[in-house]
């Protein structure tokens, strides 16, 4: 047992999972800069919001202390990371990983404290390896431990092809660590099992086995699966501020709430304050105009947020509405559900419609688009409420 204050407790914010954490905690009390690591495959030209989960708890890293080795998978990328997949993955050509590459060094830093940053590629010392050195290192795992993996289990049950190149991926992960000595390394969830991996190796080559921390995957605009380029549900951390603060501003009230807790330094306190004015009749619009801007001040600057927070609200006023809208008023002491609402307002002809118009994401109030029919209108204030572009009113609960 270790005596005196947790040194975890500044990292425990925002994990999912710490492994060993008395490994992690003996080294922290060491008193000397961890080898922190974290692999990043150039699968992709552009970092997006999903990334900034696992480079934000780097840069706390680097606030205290730490020094990050940037791995750029570009060897590994010639494999393809099998992760969450359900076939083979094609293999990047060197030109288009030398590309993203590139691109990856220029955003990173967006994030990350050059000055506590190692940007290394992989192949500097995966290449010289060679076919012997790539058997031996083979030689110290076996397809039973492979299979433990989730996707590989999945897709040998289902009786789909696993290439024997995939085995490779998690092998050479776990290399990178041997090479590295890396302290401590980071990944997402999804990355359990090659983390392992590098612990695995580093005993085998008589190495201090390196503690991992995992990362919760954030979800993407559609608040469902996990954001990425290639599903069209991610948000860029390059994109103009114009775009990334319309494309934040389009996500669920839900979603906010998890975007709050990964992408800003907000303790769960304060998220749960939060929570509780908008109970007490606080317009969510307000938070997520507030998040939106403090997300694209990160990327961009203050008056660039500003400008494009004051451009959204100037939109959303004008919105193909009619200058002058009705005001329903409706008896509801305790509030009143969305779909009670419309039918009352005569905005639906009935409660079937109003449930169909839920689900398709036609409904809007005060902007955001309500997918919970169960979604409560408070006592006391005024709500704009559309149903697609043509038919819209304010309605006041009395």
């Amino acid at each position: 047992m270790i005596d005196g204050p947790d040194p975890l407790d500044a990292l425990r914010r925002g994990v999912d999972e710490i492994i060993p954490e008395l490994s992690l905690a003996e080294r922290l009390r060491e008193g000397r800069p961890l080898r922190i690591k974290a692999g990043f495959d150039p699968t992709a030209p552009d970092l997006h919001l999903g990334h900034a989960v696992l480079l934000n708890k780097l840069r706390q890293l680097q606030d205290l202390g730490h020094d990050v080795l940037f791995v750029v998978g570009d060897f590994t990328a010639m494999i393809g990371d099998p992760t969450g997949r359900n076939a083979t993955r094609k293999p990047l050509t060197r030109e288009a990983i030398a590309s993203n590459a590139e691109t990856y060094q220029q955003q990173v830093f967006k994030l990350l404290d050059p000055q506590r940053t190692q940007v290394l590629f992989n192949s500097s010392w995966l290449e010289p390896l060679g076919a012997a050195g790539m058997i031996r290192l083979a030689a110290q795992s076996t397809v039973a431990r492979m299979l433990e993996r989730d996707d590989f289990s999945q897709r040998y049950r289902a009786g789909q092809p696993i290439a024997v190149h995939e085995f490779l991926y998690p092998l050479l992960q776990g290399y990178d660590s041997v090479v590295l000595e890396a302290d401590l390394e980071l990944g997402g969830t999804d990355q359990k099992f090659n983390l392992l991996m590098g612990r695995q190796l580093q005993q085998v080559y008589g190495k201090r086995p390196q503690a991992i921390l995992t990362m919760p995957l954030l979800e993407g605009l559609d608040g469902e699966r996990k954001m990425s380029k290639s599903l069209g549900n991610y948000v860029g951390i390059t994109e103009p501020p114009g775009d990334m603060f319309g494309k934040l501003m389009s996500i669920s009230d839900h979603l906010m709430w998890r975007y709050l807790e990964l992408l800003t330094p907000r303790t769960a306190g304060q998220i749960q304050e939060l929570r509780a004015q908008t109970g007490a009749g606080r317009n969510p619009m307000e938070i997520k105009l507030d998040l939106a801007e403090e997300l694209v001040t990160h990327f961009h600057t203050l008056a660039e947020a500003s400008a494009a927070r004051r451009a959204f609200i100037e939109r959303f006023r004008h919105r193909e509405l009619p200058q002058e809208l009705p005001v329903v008023r409706l008896p509801a002491q305790g509030g009143l559900m969305v779909g009670a609402a419309l039918l009352q307002a005569a905005l639906v002809s009935s409660t079937s419609e109003a449930m169909r118009l839920i689900a398709q994401g036609a409904v809007r109030i005060d902007g955001d688009r309500i997918d919970d029919p169960k979604h409560l209108l408070r006592p006391g204030q005024e709500h704009l409420v559309q149903v697609g572009k043509k038919r819209a009113c304010r309605i006041r609960l009395t």
